[in-house]
């Protein structure tokens, strides 16, 4: 797997109701980078993974993958679509279709979203469940899983899309404890593949060792970023160093 889009988001602005959640947020991540986002609750992180494949639409600013480019204000549905097929969000509370198996929440995306056709999206489904280490759980329903399995189909078909950005928005944060160790392995494996990924998490440990690069955002702004050893150990900005002493 090589991803060799460069992404970058420039002037990025969101506002619900009287609440600007974003606040001109700008950004480059290089191909198969691994960009973890810390900072407090409320301060925009989910925010911004949904603006990047549109889930939320931002008010204004501009993201570019690759050759494409998409502007919020005059974002077409075709515009959407083809950032959705270069993008791949793994949720926080998996969002699972309840009503189909593990292997066919991973060939809805490959059929309807990549345009695979049905044969080819199960043989993609079956070596992704394979890899994820869920062969015997692939005629499973979701209710029949645990939040781990669960969460590991959901990074299993955010992986099948073969996505030049794939987006985690605090991964292990609805799972019991048990459960954390084997996402966090897989995620870690993902990783290994030079996929590019956007973390959002809590996760400290976890950020040290995937990271190639920490941002803190606080109240809608990026306020720092750089190396895991720099952020997490020498952070500049008081907000930073005030965050960190309250989670590590």
């Amino acid at each position: 797997m090589t991803h060799s889009a460069n992404i970058s988001v420039s002037g990025l602005n969101k506002t619900f109701g009287n609440t600007q959640v974003l606040k001109d947020i700008s950004l480059e991540i290089a191909p198969g980078e691994r960009v973890v986002v810390i900072g407090p609750s409320g301060t925009g992180k989910s925010t911004l993974l949904r603006m990047l494949n549109f889930l939320d639409r931002p008010d204004s600013g501009k993201i570019r993958m690759g050759d494409l480019t998409v502007t919020a204000e005059k974002a077409s549905r075709t515009d959407i679509l083809a950032l959705r097929q270069r993008t791949s969000f793994v949720f926080q509370n998996y969002a699972l279709f309840a009503n189909k198996t593990a292997r066919e929440n991973i060939t809805e995306a490959l059929v309807t979203v990549k345009g695979q056709s049905k044969a080819d999206a199960r043989a993609r489904a079956d070596a992704i469940l394979a890899e994820t280490g869920l062969t015997d759980k692939a005629d499973a329903y979701p209710a029949a899983l645990s939040g781990g399995q669960q969460q590991r189909v959901g990074i299993g078909r955010a992986l099948a899309l073969d996505a030049d950005l794939m987006l985690l928005d605090e991964p292990t944060s609805a799972l019991d404890p048990e459960w954390v160790g084997e996402v966090l392995d897989l995620m870690r494996r993902v990783a290994e593949k030079q996929q590019t990924m956007l973390i959002v998490t809590h996760e400290m440990q976890f950020a040290r060792e995937i990271a190639d690069r920490i941002i803190f955002m606080d109240g809608g702004h990026i306020v720092e970023q750089g190396p895991p050893s720099s952020i997490l150990e020498n952070p500049q900005d008081p907000r930073t160093q005030a965050f960190l002493r309250r989670v590590i």
